[in-house]
């Protein structure tokens, strides 16, 4: 993962932007993935943990109405999540997770059930995972995920040259 961190780095400092997260079901791994890589003070600007669904609506800004229509564990709930965090932080990226890791289903979905948000200029999306294995090996592979589809989004943006 070590090579993945430092291509979403290099690909965020070559732009000029910054990314944020906001974190359900990974509980901060994401944040620590990202400060793991030298320099990233360059491209990280922070995080926020909002295990409770109350504070996805406080600190977050997602709609009451997304999580009695469509759940926290939704792409609605994703989305809504990467685009707070970004108007939170002033960063150029929200990035999100949310999901069930298990033991037990939350919302009617079983564990392993993950949506990944991404916000940016003119961009907010969701990806959906089906994972599998156990707690930590879900929010493990959450993370993972998650900066793959973000790398993905930040190659798709990037201008070609002259």
């Amino acid at each position: 993962m070590t090579d993945l961190l430092k291509r979403v780095h290099l690909l965020l400092r070559a732009g000029g932007s910054t990314v944020s997260t906001a974190e359900s079901l990974t509980g901060g791994r994401l944040a620590v993935a990202l400060t793991d890589t030298p320099g990233a003070s360059e491209t990280y600007l922070g995080g926020v943990v909002t295990y409770a669904t109350e504070l996805k609506a406080s600190l977050l800004e997602v709609d009451q109405r997304i999580i009695e229509e469509h759940g926290v564990v939704s792409p609605e709930c994703a989305k809504a999540m990467a685009s707070g965090v970004r108007a939170l932080t002033g960063a150029t990226f929200g990035l999100s997770t949310t999901g069930v890791a298990g033991p037990t289903e939350q919302e009617g979905k079983p564990p392993g059930t993950v949506f990944v948000g991404i916000a940016g200029p003119g961009l907010v999306e969701a990806v959906a995972l089906e994972l599998s294995g156990k707690r930590h090996q879900i929010q493990d592979r959450t993370v993972k995920e998650a900066l793959a589809a973000f790398e993905s989004v930040l190659r798709r943006e990037e201008t070609p040259l002259g």
